[in-house]
């Protein structure tokens, strides 16, 4: 098994491609260990000392860490990974992801027609590139003009990530959508 890993914008993080299908549809994010144990992989990779969090996407795993330095943690991530799936674990003890987490959407009734908009665009031009970087971006709610999106994966806690809201996507977003002022990342 040969996994390929590439860098990602943001520095504690990391993105390993397994050559695999990691998850069937939407993506998952655990950013401490006891949400890892629905995960035997992520319950794998957290006991890396120096790991911090993990995302699955369709065919990556991102992996951020607290401290220490990528030369020392990159072979202990790669090996469990690999054990991981020689195992023949499923990524999923309870075989189900949490999708995107569309129940905690807020936007009033009236602007149903302008939040389908903002969404489509999110998918179709914003998440693929973001997912390139070894994330995911999605939308949470749209109020008085201000989009909110949630950050997870390489692009949570990401230097650049300020910048990628406020110039790429808010910029893309007030283009098609004149009704959007400003967009915001949430937890």
């Amino acid at each position: 098994m040969f996994i390929q890993t590439e860098p990602t914008p943001n520095p504690a993080t990391l993105k390993f491609i397994p050559g695999r299908t990691v998850l069937d549809s939407g993506t998952m994010e655990f950013t401490d260990r006891s949400q890892a144990a629905r995960s035997p992989l992520a319950e794998r990779l957290f006991g890396v000392e120096g790991v911090s969090g993990v995302f699955y996407g369709s065919d990556f795993v991102t992996v951020t860490k607290d401290g220490g330095d990528w030369q020392h943690l990159k072979p202990a991530i790669l090996g469990a990974i690999m054990e991981h799936y020689m195992s023949g674990a499923p990524i999923l003890a309870d075989g189900q992801s949490d999708g995107d987490g569309e129940d905690d959407e807020f936007y009033g009734e009236g602007d149903a027609e302008t939040v389908e908009i903002i969404k489509d665009l999110i998918e179709t031009r914003v998440r693929p590139a973001v997912a390139n970087d070894g994330g995911d971006i999605t939308f949470r709610g749209f109020k008085d003009g201000i989009v909110y999106l949630a950050m997870k994966g390489a692009c949570s806690g990401c230097p650049s990530s300020t910048a990628t809201l406020q110039h790429g996507i808010q910029n893309l977003l007030k283009h098609f959508v004149p009704e959007v002022t400003e967009v915001r990342p949430v937890n």
